[in-house]
This record gives C-alpha cells, structure tokens and sequence, in this order.
C-alpha cells in the first residue's frame, strides 16, 4: 500500500474571527478524500489546536505565556478534530486523534507501538490526525513544530512522500513577500548549508515553523529516501496534481540510499544526553572506515548519559559528526577514555563490549 503523510499548518486552517477555516478545510479534505479513494493510505499532520482555543479564549494574538497556550491547545483540540470528522464524514471517511510527544520517538517501545498503531488504523482505511500534546509537552510549544514532526511521522510510517503545505508556493531564492525578483526553486538536489541559509526567517504569527522549519524537515525525510514536496495549500488542487506527476512548488530528492529505520530513529528521534569528544584518528575510523568508536579515542565526556543513552560525537573542534547509543555510562567512560579495549576489565573491573559505540548503533551526521 502506498503511504502519504500531509502535514498542514495552522496558517493554512485558521482563521483570525472564527478560529478555524471551515470552508479551507473541507476544500483539503475533498482533495485528501480522492487520494484515500484511490488507494493511498494517508496520515494528516494538523496544526491548528491553539488557533482554534485563542478565539474561545476570546485571545486576539497568539499567547506568550507557555500555560496560556496549553490551555488554548486543550481548548482547541477538540475543536480542530471535530471539524475534521464532520467534513471527512461528507465523504464517508473515519478519522482517528492521535497526540504524540518527543517521547513517544526517543523511547524505541513507544515509538514501535506508534507505528503498529497507525498501520492498524490503516488497515481498516481509518485516516489518523496528528499533532503534538501541547497541553502536556512544554518543550512541543515552545522548541517544536509539526514540520519536524510531520518529518518524523514519514519516517515512522515508511511514507513514499511527503507533502508540506505552506503559505507560500514552495522555497524561493529570497523572501517573495519582500522580493519581487525572488524565484521559485522548483528541484532540490540535496539540502546544504546554503540552502538552509537561503530558507531562513520568521514564521507566521499564528504557526510556530517558517520555511526554515520546512526545509530541516525536507532533509530529515529525503535522508530516508522520502520524496518531499512543499507546496501552496491555499491553492485548490494542488495535492492531486503533485500525485498526478506535475511540476508544482518545490520537490526535494530522496536519497537513493537511506538509512535502516532503526538508523533513522537513532538520528532523529531519540535524544541525546551528552557529548564525547574524539581525537582525530578516531574521527578518521568513523568516516571514512566505517569502524566502532573505541576507548583509546576518547579526549573529553560531557553530560550524564547511562548505558544505551544516545550521545553526539564531536571532533576537536567540537562540531558534531556523528550519533550513537553509548555501551557504557559517562561514569565508566570517565575512568576509561584513553585507555585500550584490553585495559577495560582492569579499571572497570568488569567489561560490557569492546565498542563504546557499536557502528551497528552509528549514525554519521
């Protein structure tokens, strides 16, 4: 079954007097209802929650305050799903809410038990709607977005694409809202450093993600050989078309080789605990042997971490080359960093593996 997850933002759906779009909303809905018909299985990634609490809240701005706006997601939530469900019903569709946490991908049972989930909501043509619980996941609201989450959901669920909608065509040379001369890019090869700078800014007033957000997600979805496309979705007809082949927005190249899912959960969804620092031979095993990273390559621990915690690992110039769950803790790794594998038993007075860090449970980055 081919799999699509479309991730719509809160400046797409809300509506600054009623809270939501209605009429936006059931225009995306009969396009998303065409696709369910024609055989795909299909995630929504939905902001929105907030902007749906602000007007019962009787807010006229978005709210600062952390606990104002969990309170204005509690509120909303319901709203959001409900009017979901009514206009999926028009189309004899069923909907499922599902709120997930940065904790449901850093925890790998949590993370299974969400895949199995929503393959089994697939299985009886059930159409999940996800978002983050804002009114439990302070960090969601005030760090994250649904780009990276929607990013992660396609991971997750092994998607064939992934269609960001936007308030804007796609990505651009420059900001079109302040640049006439600002061209779409229509093909993305790879996403480098100069396009991320090129993506850069503010988001909306309502959302918490600009372009910016959009293109870190692209990046983390194509790594796994996801097609991405970020598109107007304030334009009629455009998801359809995007399936149907034609050149619309902008598309971003999967890679050809992804990483295993397991790979893809190691770099992207669960979270570090800490640092290490290594020397320049072992930076040279890592990249370019592709070898486990031992104890004798070991300068410097930063952070708590305990045994199968993930760690960045960082050259001397302290930028990050790779990820990777550790076999020892920051405790054991402080006593044997430096020394050689055979040294191990004799400082620890026990030994756990050879490896501090297994390449099986390596990702460079």
């Amino acid at each position: 079954m081919r799999r699509l997850v479309i991730k719509i933002g809160s400046n797409i759906i809300a509506d600054s007097k009623e809270g939501l779009n209605i009429k936006r909303i059931s225009s995306l809905v009969k396009e998303i209802s065409y696709l369910h018909d024609s055989g795909f299985d299909i995630a929504l990634v939905s902001s929105g929650a907030i902007a749906a609490g602000m007007r019962k809240l009787g807010l006229k701005k978005k709210p600062g305050d952390i606990r104002l706006k969990q309170a204005a997601a509690a509120i909303g939530q319901s709203n959001l799903i409900w009017a979901y469900e009514k206009c999926f019903k028009d189309f004899r569709k069923k909907v499922a809410q599902i709120l997930l946490t940065r904790e449901d991908f850093s925890d790998r049972k949590r993370y299974i038990n969400s895949k199995n989930t929503i393959y089994t909501l697939f299985s009886y043509r059930i159409i999940p709607i996800i978002n983050e619980n804002d009114t439990v996941a302070i960090d969601e609201i005030k760090f994250g977005d649904n780009d990276n989450l929607a990013a992660l959901v396609s991971i997750l669920i092994e998607a064939e694409r992934l269609i960001i909608l936007s308030d804007v065509d796609g990505l651009y040379t420059s900001d079109p809202r302040y640049d006439q001369n600002a061209k779409l890019i229509e093909y993305v090869e790879e996403v480098t450093d100069e396009l991320e700078k090129i993506a850069g800014g503010s988001g909306s007033l309502i959302g918490t993600g600009g372009m910016y957000s959009k293109i870190l997600a692209a990046k983390k979805a194509s790594d796994y050989g996801i097609i991405v496309n970020i598109i107007s979705g304030k334009k009629d007809g455009v998801i359809k078309s995007i399936i149907e082949g034609k050149t619309i927005g902008t598309t971003i190249k999967p890679k050809k080789e992804r990483l295993s899912s397991r790979k893809l959960w190691i770099a992207y969804g669960c979270r570090t605990k800490g640092n290490i620092t290594i020397d320049d031979g072992a930076v040279k095993a890592l990249l370019e042997g592709g070898k486990s990273l031992l104890p004798s390559g070991i300068m410097e621990i930063e952070g708590v971490f305990d045994i199968g915690d993930a760690v960045y690992c960082l050259n001397n110039k302290k930028e990050k080359i790779a990820k990777g769950l550790v076999n020892y803790s920051s405790t054991e790794l402080e006593k044997i960093k430096g020394k050689k594998t055979k040294e191990i038993e004799n400082v620890l007075g026990y030994k756990y593996s050879d490896e501090v860090i297994h390449r099986d449970n390596l990702v460079i980055i």
